[in-house]
């Protein structure tokens, strides 16, 4: 027997333990263990006893390809990906030209992004205020039956080709969406909250880098979070609140699943490491973000949801900005800088040392919300986030002891700014593997060719189970 690719002295999770293996991948999906495995292989590579835990995903990604391109493209984003840890991403609707709102629209974005991609990646579907005003609601069961994961509705604006909905207009969305049975994502803020006190603090004279904070209100997202449960609960639709950034929403979705809803959530490292007084003093328009970083007390009640199961997975919201033009232009300050930040090569590096190697989660924890959650979540399940025989031969090879600094200008995003510069962690992915090929070498950088990344469609429709811990 011969087989493509050999990987041994692998340490792979066992529940909360570790077991030594040799991993035997061919024809890019997994198709054996064994232990001192004496078979013939193209290739091996050895893990030297590190942990290998199944590819991890980033399911909320705004790579801006095609259309912004000057902020990042497919190829430096899933570059930025694979050097993170990063096999799978899902992409957000939002941010190209023209978002991805019909399938003639995501046909034509993969089109422009088949030959740059180093990762492989799935999307969201989209749906908008327009959509509902102008009767092109057919567009989400046509999205739905072409492969998209799930759906993006926006309560605040975002950019001009995907207008935000009203609170009827999300009504009408999550109908459309729950036909289908996928998730549907929204950006929970109160969009008259947060344009009141933004008008108020500018009038007030504010300028620092807190006020962003202080103006999008805690109240904004809870508020609306708690619009969207009651609409989930009229409407039978599966709602994922993205980029939750408060500890109060963690409870609030903690009590919708202990009702019976369902209602899924994510965070970002961002909101579980760093604080809007800290951040957004030292590092101001480089800091905003929306919704905008909290107090030291929600990212201490976030990593409790992400324990506890009211936070199903990690994700980025990774929305890189040119530096020039958008971030730190002449006449911007913190109120018209434009809010986003790059976060997908740090996600996994700062959830292993923030989390796994500070004891704020276990091993099978940290597995679930890298990779087993989301991919289960987004119907990818097996295929994506799990390592078993048949599963695409996906891996994140970590190094669990390796001590290094975020650098900033050492990033593969376009973008090379970031709040997290100068954090210095424990624990860093120094192998990434997408379908038995490396793409990612620590030291040696991007390994695979440009286009090596395909386009994964949803596979299932399929729920996370009841993980809620009493």
């Amino acid at each position: 027997m011969s087989i493509d690719l050999l990987i041994k002295n692998a340490m792979i999770p066992k529940g909360d333990m570790t077991v030594k293996v040799d991993i035997l991948v061919d024809k890019g999906i997994i198709v054996g263990f064994m232990e001192q495995a004496q078979i013939e292989a193209r290739e091996i590579i050895d893990a030297c006893e590190k942990l290998v835990i199944p590819g991890c995903i980033d399911s909320h990604t705004h790579i801006n390809d095609p259309g912004f391109t000057h902020r990042e493209n497919f190829l430096t984003g899933t570059s930025a990906a694979a050097s993170g840890g990063v096999t799978t991403i899902i992409d957000m609707p939002c941010c190209s030209v023209p978002s991805v709102r019909s399938v003639d629209n995501l046909e034509y974005k993969l089109s422009q992004i088949a030959d740059k991609a180093i990762v492989d990646y799935g999307m969201w579907g989209g749906v908008t205020g327009e959509d509902v005003r102008n009767n092109w609601l057919h567009n989400v069961k046509e999205q739905a039956d072409y492969g998209v994961c799930a759906f993006k509705v926006y309560m605040t604006p975002s950019v001009p080709t995907y207008p935000r909905v009203t609170d009827p207009e999300m009504l009408e969305a999550f109908k459309s969406v729950a036909a289908t049975g996928l998730p549907i994502g929204i950006h929970a803020e109160n969009y008259a909250m947060c344009d009141f006190y933004v008008q108020k603090l500018k009038n007030e004279g504010r300028l620092d880098g807190p006020a962003w904070a202080e103006a999008r209100l805690e109240l904004a997202e809870k508020v609306a979070i708690e619009l969207g449960i009651s609409f989930a609960e009229f409407t039978g639709a599966r709602l994922h609140i993205v980029h939750m950034s408060t500890g109060i929403g963690a409870v609030l979705v903690k009590n919708a699943k202990m009702r019976g809803l369902d209602v899924t959530s994510e965070t970002c490292p961002h909101y579980l490491t760093i604080n809007y007084q800290d951040a957004m003093s030292k590092y101001e328009s480089f800091a905003k973000i929306a919704p905008p970083l909290r107090t030291v007390k929600d990212n201490e009640m976030l990593w409790q949801g992400v324990a506890d199961g009211s936070v199903d997975f990690i994700a980025t919201d990774h929305a890189p900005y040119e530096i020039s033009t958008e971030k730190c232009a002449e006449g911007m300050n913190i109120w018209n800088s434009f809010p986003g930040i790059p976060g997908v090569e740090t996600m996994v590096p700062v959830i292993v040392s923030e989390g796994y190697n500070k004891g704020k989660i276990s091993l099978s924890r940290m597995v679930e919300i890298l990779c087993k959650n989301p991919a289960i979540h987004y119907g990818l399940y097996p295929k994506k986030g799990a390592m078993d025989i048949g599963s695409d031969a996906d891996f994140t090879i970590i190094d669990l002891d390796k001590e290094w600094t975020i650098e900033q200008e050492k990033m593969y995003t376009m973008a090379k700014y970031t709040p997290l510069h100068g954090m210095k962690l424990k624990g860093k992915p120094v192998k990434t593997i997408v379908r038995g090929s490396l793409v990612y070498e620590d030291g040696k950088g991007i390994i695979a060719k440009p286009g090596y990344g395909r386009f994964v469609k949803r596979q299932t429709i399929s729920k996370l189970p009841r993980q809620i811990k009493f």
